[in-house]
């Protein structure tokens, strides 16, 4: 027999734990599919756990991206989690939800007969602020009582508190807020963790509906393919872990929140996406959407190094007898280094521009913090990485499929500092940064700087430079876009409803026209909120937003006659 809920969630990432949640506890029965794991693991717990994973475990999944002729040749990888909860399981847990310019761009990139829904600052604060349950701040910016538990650093090492202190000696202001008034200035970060446990969208949105009838949550399962009946979806198609093929339907909506990476896969092996790439590889498109997969965006990140003339920071103080210290402390006392997620203090500042909103945003990690596949370029000792990162990039790059075949996973290129522009901002972010180093009280305990090399600053030596050392800062959005209605490229409309399909929305960092200035696990539960709240307005109260394959044909007519408008007038000024 065929198993039916109301709603189906595809992906239990940060976004689509969020969507779920909100569905159950307004009565919707949902089925919630995630191909990963389950969160509970002591490592993933405690805050910086994920250190000891990130570079290599079974709740990362890496994405190895096609060769990039602009960094010479070279392949990187994209790890994303593999895991319930997806990055607010895995990631660093620094709760960022980008600055209010953001969604004021956002709002008017979708000034298009999008019936009118609001993205502004105004229509996203709300969903930020009532999932938002900060320690310390409060008032119209900040919640307290909210489940997902934000707090200010358990631990800081006196390696974050020099960096701070030596930014400040730049003349950048000290920053207490980074989601406050401006980004602009140094400080420390706040978290999504509290006393020692990390709040992931997992423990924060379903934990508390486990034994909630409405609530199905399938671990270990990969959809691979949606149901599609008269251009509206009736289900999906999914394998267990065990390989068995499984079918369910939804009488209602169904959620696509698998990430940047996989949610246009996911669409283009349904028949959802540009229809000649999907004949190459033998799909019947139903739907000729040519955004899909395109448009890809990330925040490039680079490493400045530089080795400790003491012992100062994280090193090995994860391994051996320090590991053995640092735990009983914690258990004994619930102080010490464990309630730090292994990065502390950051900063967002415009090197070309001081006043101007910043452009690049730094992270402060006391030990030497390397991708695995540039690892030995660096002596692993006592050290402080500060990465600089591009914070509203203009490459764009692409997913698409490898084949028909769901296993097989899609070709991604970021095309990271492909943009000359980005290449410029990223360059001088590493030359501000690198005077960091060279100010107290950070300059006292520094005793070389590995990379980039000092021998040569050359705008030449430093491309190359960025180029070698270049990588995802874990942010990957934008590949299946909201629009205008007038826009062909735009994959979504302003209820994040897949155009030309009924029954069918996507609601991750795929869904966002350009990338927030920040991190982007609080943006990424935002759009979950968002989505399941669309579907509850239009469920309880009717909606008076047309259908998506309604819009999608209204606005191809908006289109045609403005056309011939076009073509009437400039006949009669001819």
């Amino acid at each position: 027999m065929t198993q039916s809920y109301d709603h189906i969630v595809v992906g239990g990432g940060a976004a689509g734990c969020v969507a779920a949640a909100r569905l159950v506890k307004a009565g919707r029965r949902t089925l919630l599919l995630e191909a990963g794991h389950s969160h509970h693991h002591p490592l993933l717990d405690m805050p910086p756990g994920i250190f000891k994973m990130i570079n290599g475990s079974k709740f990362m999944r890496y994405h190895r991206t096609e060769p990039q002729a602009h960094l010479d040749g070279r392949v990187h990888e994209i790890s994303q989690g593999n895991v319930l909860g997806g990055g607010t399981s895995v990631n660093a847990q620094v709760y960022m939800r980008g600055r209010s310019a953001d969604y004021e761009e956002w709002d008017e990139l979708l000034r298009g007969n999008n019936a009118g829904v609001r993205w502004n600052w105004q229509a996203v604060l709300p969903h930020f602020t009532g999932m938002e349950g900060n320690n310390r701040l409060g008032g119209e910016l900040h919640g307290s009582e909210g489940p997902l538990l934000v707090s200010d650093p358990g631990h800081i090492d006196d390696v974050s508190r020099w960096f701070v202190q030596a930014v400040q000696g730049l003349g950048l202001p000290y920053n207490h807020d980074f989601n406050g008034p401006s980004q602009r200035g140094v400080g420390f970060y706040q978290f999504m963790n509290r006393r020692g446990k990390r709040s992931s969208a997992a423990y924060a949105f379903i934990e508390p509906l486990t034994n909630d009838p409405k609530l199905t949550l399938k671990l270990n399962c990969t959809v691979s393919r949606l149901l599609i009946e008269n251009g509206r979806v009736t289900g999906v198609v999914y394998s267990d872990a065990s390989g068995a093929e499984h079918t369910v339907h939804a009488d209602a909506d169904v959620i696509v929140s698998s990430g940047a990476l996989v949610s246009p896969k996911l669409l283009m092996l349904s028949g959802i996406g540009p229809a000649e790439a999907l004949a190459g590889h033998g799909i019947s498109c139903v739907a000729d959407l040519p955004g899909v997969g395109e448009n890809l965006i990330d925040h490039p990140e680079v490493p400045i190094i530089a080795t400790a003339n003491g012992p100062y920071g994280y090193f090995r103080q994860g391994q051996g007898w320090r590991m053995i210290k640092n735990g009983l402390h914690f258990k004994l006392f619930g102080t010490g280094t464990i309630l730090s997620a292994g990065v502390e203090a950051g900063a967002f500042v415009n090197p070309a521009d001081p006043e101007g909103e910043p452009t690049i945003q730094a992270f402060c990690v006391p030990h030497v913090y390397l991708d695995r596949d540039i690892l030995t370029l660096v002596e692993n000792t006592y050290g402080l990485t500060v990465t600089t990162v591009v914070v509203k990039p203009k490459s764009r790059g692409f997913v698409r499929l490898r084949s028909a075949d769901p296993k097989d996973m899609p070709i991604v290129s970021p095309n990271l500092l492909k943009h000359p522009d980005d290449m410029r901002e990223m360059i001088s972010g590493q030359r501000y940064f690198l005077q960091v180093f060279q100010t107290k009280p950070l300059a006292d305990r520094v005793k070389a700087i590995a990379v980039p090399s000092q021998d040569d600053l050359s705008d030449e030596a430093m491309t190359k430079h960025c180029k070698r050392f270049v990588k995802t800062n874990y942010h990957p959005a934008g590949t299946c876009r909201m629009g205008s209605d007038s826009d062909r490229m735009a994959v979504l409309d302003a209820a994040l409803r897949v155009r030309g399909i009924d029954n069918l929305r996507v609601a991750d960092m795929s869904a966002c026209p350009n990338i927030n200035a920040g991190n982007t696990a609080a943006p990424a539960m935002m759009l979950g909120d968002r989505c399941a709240d669309f579907i509850w307005r239009r469920h309880s109260a009717g909606s008076s937003l047309p259908t998506a394959s309604r819009r999608s044909r209204l606005g191809r007519y908006r289109e045609e006659i403005t056309q011939s408008l076009k073509a009437t007038i400039k006949e009669e000024r001819a």
